[in-house]
């Protein structure tokens, strides 16, 4: 198996820290990562991200994933990720994510690992 780019690499363990019913967006993980920005973590997601909590590296506007909706909603109610019902007029009523509630900074991710990535 060829060998991941190693932005690629990095994208993907900070989507491994995120914990159970938490997320962080696209360019959060950029921030985090302090390089790129969030077309370039979606694009590494895209590419490379199936292995790994996909679910949890998200929009900031807490729209899910087009064409992963009913995955992702899965994977979110499974973990108790706080959702937002939808609007009536939302097409096909998908909530969306409750980001107030379910953002995660990182903040405790260095506790087990040692240092930041």
């Amino acid at each position: 198996m060829a060998r991941l780019p190693d932005y690629a690499e990095r994208v993907l363990d900070v989507a491994e820290l995120i914990p159970p019913g938490r997320v962080m967006t696209y360019g959060d993980v950029a921030e985090w990562l302090g390089e790129g920005g969030p077309r370039q973590v979606g694009r590494a997601m895209a590419l490379y991200g199936g292995a790994v909590p996909w679910w949890r590296v998200v929009r900031s506007d807490g729209v899910l994933l087009p064409g992963h909706e009913l995955s992702a909603l899965d994977h979110y109610r499974e973990e108790g990720t706080p959702l937002r019902e939808a609007a009536r007029s939302a097409e096909g009523h998908v909530p969306r994510l409750d980001m107030k509630r379910a953002r995660w900074d990182g903040a405790d991710a260095g506790e087990d690992e040692g240092a930041h990535i």
